[in-house]
């Protein structure tokens, strides 16, 4: 066991970082009030090879894990140009389809997620199934040609920059007759969706999806109809280790911002950092990410080896360790500039609201309180 993170992945690390701060938080944010989005950052990550660390060598890929897209996710959040679809196409959608996918599947998507060309959004979430996976409607039904698509969903990211969505649906078991999971890549050309207003400042928007009998062809379904459940795990817990990554690259930003600021910024004899009212809450922003960072670490580290039961306790708990630490250290950055942390000069007060949404999204502090209280320390389940 190390706690040092590899040569290899220092170097990522740097690069990455040089190009985020070649963009950095102006562009993101210049980008999301114009209407905009953030094309040429993905598109320069994706010729760097950046976006497909985690995919396989032989499909064009770094042939590396999860860990390195946690870290370059983390590195362009901490230089304030973090992409959200990272969390989502790459991470779910490229990993289910490595694991589970077809050969043909293989070959057709996965040199494209290699090179960041294909962006797929990732949709589960529906209006009455909130967080229970078990509720959710969205029926697939088998015909001669393939497959017939009927349901919504609801805040699913990125679908405007997308050129397909992974659907969780559900299909009817032949001997039981009984609704099973089951994930079908849809052509986003092929159903309606309308954005949602949402009061955060961001280049990624979201969106309500309807699938009014949509048609697909039998190679949609990926992989095996039987595996759809393990398939739909192997890609939440990246999701959630993405997550992490993505809100500890936010906390770090925002943590750079207000040290910066400390330094320089003098009311009386020395600077504000000088204050410990100041400093401590910036001392504690540090820990906290520190700590969900190397819980993060962790989770990856598991997931790589194929550890996939203890790797989900590690993704919850890292994924709800992060959501409070960047809460926190936004929190403390915007203290720290008094007024001018709401200024938009100072480029804080736009992560006020996408921070706090890291304690809700892509799973509620409280179901991840749920599941440690349930699988990890034994207790009844709750809900």
């Amino acid at each position: 066991m190390t706690f040092t993170e590899s040569a290899e992945r220092q170097a990522l690390r740097k690069a990455v970082a040089e190009l985020g701060h070649k963009y950095g938080h102006t562009y993101t944010v210049e980008k999301a009030r114009s209407g905009g989005h953030t094309t040429e950052l993905w598109e320069e990550a994706g010729r760097l090879g950046y976006l497909g660390v985690n995919v396989p060598e032989e499909y064009g890929g770094g042939g590396g894990g999860i860990g390195d897209l946690a870290a370059v996710c983390e590195e362009l959040g901490a230089a304030g140009a973090g992409l959200l679809q990272m969390v989502v196409s790459p991470a779910i959608c490229a990993t289910i389809i490595t694991r589970y996918g077809t050969d043909e599947q293989k070959r057709r998507y996965l040199p494209r997620f290699a090179d960041g060309s294909l962006r797929m959004a990732f949709a589960i979430t529906e209006p009455d199934a909130g967080s229970n996976s078990h509720r959710i409607t969205t029926t697939a039904k088998r015909t001669a040609d393939g497959w017939v698509l009927t349901g919504r969903k609801v805040y699913i990211s990125c679908v405007d920059e997308s050129e397909s969505v992974l659907v969780v649906g559900r299909t009817e078991d032949a001997k039981t007759g009984k609704l099973k999971p089951a994930l079908f890549v849809v052509p986003t050309d092929a159903f309606t969706y309308q954005p949602i207003p949402m009061d955060i400042i961001s280049p990624d928007r979201q969106f309500s999806l309807f699938f009014d009998e949509v048609a697909l062809p039998h190679d949609a379904l990926i992989g095996s109809e039987d595996a759809a459940l393990m398939q739909l795990f192997a890609g939440l817990n990246p999701e959630r280790i993405m997550a992490a990554s993505f809100a500890i690259g936010m906390g770090r930003f925002a943590l750079d911002k207000a040290v910066d600021y400390a330094k320089t910024r003098t009311v009386w004899k020395e600077p504000i950092g000088a204050h410990q009212a100041v400093a401590h809450p910036l001392a504690q922003a540090k820990i906290e990410l520190e700590l969900a960072k190397l819980m993060t670490q962790k989770a990856a580290a598991l997931y790589d080896a194929g550890d996939d039961m203890a790797a989900g306790e590690a993704a919850n708990m890292a994924k709800y360790a992060a959501g409070e630490a960047v809460v926190r250290a936004v929190d403390a950055a915007v203290q720290t500039h008094g007024g001018n942390g709401l200024a938009s000069e100072y480029g804080l007060g736009a992560l006020v609201a996408a921070s706090r949404l890291t304690r809700i999204a892509p799973v509620s502090r409280e179901m991840v309180l749920n599941f440690v209280a349930q699988f990890s320390l034994g207790l009844p389940k709750s809900y």
